[in-house]
């Protein structure tokens, strides 16, 4: 097996991050967060010979899993992921729709399997711990690859920001104690990719993100 790799394919009016984990030799992979343009997803599939495994939610907004379901018709795929938490939010993805105003095939999202704290999920040899994380959303998960010194945060964290908690489910409080206790004690030298925008370090985050400088 070879490295671990990841491509961005920018999807949705939300410029939301959907995210191609694969490995550098095999291709395989799997799709993070398909919240819709589904045919741009499949074309990058398709252009770069990716042999995907699985879909993997980090959780239950709009631009994070509103293709997720048509994504796994035409690739044959379990959904996995995120936390049970955010079961409701998965099943009124079509309301979610009608309250922005979005157009286009979203569909309400039912996973093959929910995931806990403590679990592992994997394609190849590439092994990621599952994270609960609240606080921007009930049941957002985090994949951590501990060995590849990488995470995938979702909403949760971003370049000099955190996550909104304005939706609902939200709690800011929570969102900074997932981050405090959760993601920094990983380690400053964590690279991340989040759900919008550029990723970054940990340790520039807590060094330099208003939000967490002190924390």
């Amino acid at each position: 097996m070879g490295n671990l790799n990841a491509g961005i394919v920018p999807v949705t009016p939300f410029a939301q991050n959907c995210t191609i984990l694969f490995d550098d030799e095999t291709k395989e992979g799997v799709v993070v967060d398909p919240g819709g343009d589904v045919d741009r997803i499949l074309a990058a599939i398709r252009d770069n010979g990716f042999d995907i495994k699985a879909i993997w939610i980090t959780h239950g907004h709009i631009d994070h899993a509103g293709g997720a379901m048509d994504l796994k018709d035409t690739l044959g795929v379990e959904i996995v992921g995120p936390h049970e938490a955010d079961r409701s939010l998965l099943s009124n993805l079509e309301q979610q729709a009608v309250r922005f105003g979005l157009s286009g095939n979203v569909r309400n999202c039912v996973p093959d399997r929910y995931l806990t704290e403590g679990e592992t999920v994997s394609f190849g040899d590439h092994v990621f711990e599952v994270l609960h994380c609240p606080g921007h959303a009930p049941g957002h998960v985090v994949y951590f690859d501990r060995a590849a010194k990488f995470a995938h945060v979702g909403d949760v964290l971003f370049h000099g920001s955190v996550g909104r908690t304005d939706l609902p489910g939200g709690n800011h409080a929570m969102l900074i104690s997932s981050i405090k206790d959760k993601l920094l004690p990983l380690g400053d030298d964590i690279g991340f990719i989040c759900g919008h925008g550029p990723g970054g370090r940990f340790g520039d985050e807590r060094r330099s993100n208003p939000f967490l400088v002190g924390q």
